[in-house]
C-alpha cells in the first residue's frame, strides 16, 4: 500500500488556545511513494475492541453514532501515549496551518495536558491571556460552570474557542495561592508581533522574540540594522529575550541561531523513521560580528526557544540567564489523513549540540537570575557627600567639565524598567563583558 503524498511538519508543542491547534515548530516537506510497514494485527485485541463497540452500540443508555464512537477511540490511543500526539479533526488540522501565519482567533495562550488538566505553557505577549494575567504553570481546572478533568485536550481548545468579543471565565490552580482563582478572559482576534526592538541605552540593544515564525528571523535582522542605525554604529551588545516564547518554527529557530554563529551544529533530531534523523548547521555569515549576547529564558521558554538557547550556549556564543526552561525535546509529526483530518505523532527528540537531550528537563541558565521587583533606594540619595560640605575642595577638573559630566550620565541612563530585573540584570552583564574586554585587551 503506497501513500501519496505525506507532510511532515516537526516540533510541535501543545496547542495555542487561539483558532486552535499550533504549530510549535515545522519543516514542511513532501514525501512520495512512502512505503508503510507491515506489521501483525493483534487480532485478540481488534477482536476485544470490536466486541466493546458493539456493547455499547447495543447497551449504552443512549444511542451514540458510530463516527463519535471511533473518534473518542482514536482519541484515547494517541492522548495514552504522550501529552503531545493526539488527533486534529478537519477544523482543527486547518487551525494549525493558519496558526503559522501569525494571526488567529482565541485567547493567545499555549497550553498542554498534565494529570487531566489543562496546563499555561505560555501566555503570548499582548494577547487577551496575557493582558487577563493568566502565567507559565497556571492549572486550568474549569473553563465557565464546566470541569476540566475528563475533558480530552482537544474538546478543552474547543470550549476556549469562541466568537471575538465574547468572555470566558477560567478557574485557575496557581502555584503560591491558597484558593483557585477565576480569570475572565475576553476572545479577540491575534495577530502575534514576533519581533520586538529598542535600545536600552547607547550601545546596547534589546530583542524580544515573542514566538517564532516564518518571517522572525528577517524582522530580527531588519530590527537590529535598525537599532545600529539609531546608535549610529556598531552595537556593543544585544539581549535576546525569549522568556515566556513558547516556540514556532522549527525552521525560524534554526536560521535565528545560525545570525548569531559562523559554524557549528544547531540542533539534530534522532527517531524509528530514516526522516526523523536530522541535523541542521550554522552557515558562516553572521550578525553582530561578534559582540556579546545574552538570552533570557525562563518556564515559559519552550521548544523552538530551547533550540535556540541550547545552540547558543552549546556553542559558547551567548550567556543564558534567567530561569530553567520549560522542558519540551520532542518532535511531532502532522501526517494528513484521507477524511481532511491529520494526525499529530511524536516521532522523534531533538538534542542540543553537546548531545543533551532537554525533554522534561530544559535549559539551565549560565547564570540563575530570578525575577524580582527591584525599587530605588531614596535614602541613599539624600545621605550627605562631600560636595554638600561647606568650603569642600573642588575637582581640580577643567571648569565645565561637571556639566558635561552629568550630561553623559544622563545619556547614559538605561531606559529599562525597573520592575524588570532580569532584564537589568542582563544589561549589567553586557556592560561587565565589554569593560572587561577593554581592560585586558
Amino acid at each position: 500500500m503506497k501513500i501519496a503524498t505525506r507532510y511532515v511538519l516537526v516540533l510541535l508543542l501543545g496547542v495555542f488556545i487561539g483558532a486552535g491547534f499550533t504549530l510549535d515548530t515545522a519543516v514542511l516537506a513532501k514525501r512520495e511513494g512512502e512505503q508503510v510497514v507491515s506489521t501483525t494485527l493483534p487480532l485478540d485485541e481488534l477482536r476485544t475492541f470490536t466486541e466493546v463497540f458493539s456493547k455499547i452500540k447495543s447497551d449504552y443508555v443512549e444511542d451514540v453514532a458510530d463516527k463519535k464512537l471511533l473518534e473518542d477511540a482514536i482519541g484515547g490511543m494517541l492522548a495514552g501515549l504522550d501529552p503531545h500526539s493526539t488527533y486534529l479533526d478537519p477544523e482543527g488540522y486547518k487551525d494549525v496551518r493558519i496558526g503559522t501565519e501569525g494571526q488567529f482567533g482565541g485567547l493567545g495562550i499555549e497550553v498542554t495536558m498534565e494529570n487531566g488538566f489543562v496546563k499555561v505553557v505560555s501566555p503570548i505577549e499582548d494577547t487577551p491571556a496575557a493582558r487577563a494575567g493568566l502565567q507559565p504553570g497556571d492549572l486550568i481546572v474549569r473553563l465557565d460552570d464546566q470541569a476540566v478533568k475528563g475533558m480530552s485536550l482537544s474538546d478543552a481548545v474547543k470550549l476556549m474557542r469562541g466568537k471575538p468579543g465574547s468572555d470566558i471565565t477560567l478557574t485557575v490552580v496557581r502555584e503560591g495561592e491558597n484558593m483557585p482563582l477565576k480569570i475572565t478572559v475576553t476572545r479577540a482576534v491575534i495577530k502575534i508581533r514576533s519581533v520586538k526592538s529598542r535600545l536600552l541605552e547607547p550601545g546596547y540593544g534589546y530583542i524580544r522574540i515573542t514566538q517564532f515564525q516564518a518571517n522572525t528571523t528577517k524582522n530580527m535582522k531588519t530590527s537590529l540594522s535598525k537599532l545600529e542605525k539609531e546608535n549610529g554604529g556598531k552595537l556593543k551588545g544585544v539581549v535576546l529575550d525569549l522568556r515566556n516564547n513558547p516556540g514556532g518554527v522549527l525552521n525560524a529557530a534554526v536560521s535565528v541561531s545560525d545570525a548569531f554563529l559562523k559554524k557549528g551544529i544547531i540542533v539534530y533530531t534522532e527517531g524509528r523513521v530514516a526522516d526523523s534523523k536530522l541535523t541542521f548547521e550554522a552557515q558562516p555569515d553572521q550578525v553582530l560580528e561578534g559582540a556579546p549576547l545574552v538570552v533570557l529564558v525562563n518556564g515559559g521558554s519552550a521548544s523552538a526557544s530551547e533550540i535556540v538557547a541550547g545552540a547558543l550556549q552549546d556553542n559558547g556564543r551567548a550567556v543564558i540567564m534567567g530561569t530553567k526552561t520549560f522542558g519540551k525535546g520532542s518532535v511531532q509529526t502532522i501526517m494528513p489523513m484521507s477524511n481532511g483530518a491529520a494526525l499529530k505523532l511524536t516521532t522523534a527528540r531533538y538534542f542540543t549540540p553537546s548531545g543533551r537531550s532537554i525533554q522534561a528537563t530544559g535549559i539551565e541558565p549560565d547564570i540563575v537570575t530570578e525575577q524580582a521587583k527591584l525599587t530605588r533606594n531614596k535614602s541613599d540619595q539624600d545621605r550627605l557627600k562631600e560636595a554638600n560640605l561647606a568650603r569642600h575642595l573642588q575637582s581640580g577638573e577643567p571648569a565645565g567639565s561637571d556639566k558635561k559630566k552629568s550630561e553623559k550620565e544622563q545619556t547614559s541612563k538605561p531606559s529599562t524598567s525597573t520592575d524588570d530585573f532580569q532584564l537589568r540584570e542582563a544589561l549589567n552583564l553586557l556592560k561587565g563583558i565589554n569593560i572587561y574586554a577593554e581592560k585586558s585587551g
